[in-house]
């Protein structure tokens, strides 16, 4: 049977990032994919020039309307009220959030309320959080974590509000020849995966990475399964891209 993924968040007119990316990542993996959009964007890889949001009311309408899926996978989602209509909304299937919290040029997408209803509205139905680095600090200061936490403490904090496991992306490390992504389970020991570091950076990584994990969770793949594959994909195309 094919697996059918739903993929929450918003748009990217240059196809870089967001649902384009997302379900470029779906469909390349043999899954069907159904959408619900939260923001329609105008953005080339240098910035984000315009956003508009939807409607909470539309987003719920949206994510019910998508139903019989076997896993879901977040990025964007732009408020508080679309967060909370997200979270009241969801089907019963392992759900992989990627805390968009702002735009690779640095434009904020997520406010502070909007982080506030992440952490209390949606981590709790969360199977995999996947932040960057930045994404973690950001996430761990709401829940009033100095600065000096080191990042096994973050992860821990993020986990003890309700989702089962923390995925840390090391794209932003400051190590030179290799790039090293960490999975925090649960009641189990931390697992590292590290690869080459490139020279240079693509958008999308991390909607991929998300993507493509939702889908392996969705065949009945365990997470380590699922973050060794989805990691490998993202290898592929950078390496695609030398």
């Amino acid at each position: 049977m094919t697996v059918r993924v739903l993929l929450i968040g918003g748009t990217d007119s240059s196809g870089g990032a967001g649902l384009a990316r997302d379900i470029a990542t779906v469909a390349g993996m043999g899954a069907e994919t159904c959408v619900a959009v939260t923001a329609v964007t105008a953005q080339t890889d240098a910035c984000v020039s315009a956003v508009q949001m939807m409607s909470p009311e539309l987003v719920a309408e949206q994510v019910k309307g998508a139903s019989g899926v076997d896993a879901v996978k977040i990025g964007m989602l732009g408020s508080a009220q679309i967060v909370s209509a997200v979270a009241q909304s969801l089907p019963a299937a392992p759900l992989v959030l990627d805390p968009v919290l702002a735009s690779t040029s640095g434009r904020a997408l997520l406010d502070g309320a909007g982080m506030e209803a992440l952490l209390t509205d949606l981590l709790p139905r969360t199977t995999l959080l996947t932040p960057n680095l930045p994404e973690l600090r950001m996430l761990s200061s709401r829940l009033g974590l100095k600065d000096e936490c080191d990042e096994a403490t973050c992860a821990e904090a993020l986990m003890t509000r309700g989702c089962r496991a923390v995925l840390v992306k090391g794209g932003h490390d400051e190590a030179e020849t290799f790039c090293e992504d960490r999975l925090y389970i649960q009641t189990e020991k931390r697992q590292i995966f590290r690869g080459p570091r490139y020279g240079f950076s693509l958008r999308g990584t991390g909607c991929q990475m998300a993507s493509a994990i939702a889908v392996t969770l969705g065949q009945g793949g365990d997470l380590r399964r699922a973050v060794s594959k989805a990691r490998s994909l993202v290898m592929t195309r950078f390496r695609h891209e030398l």
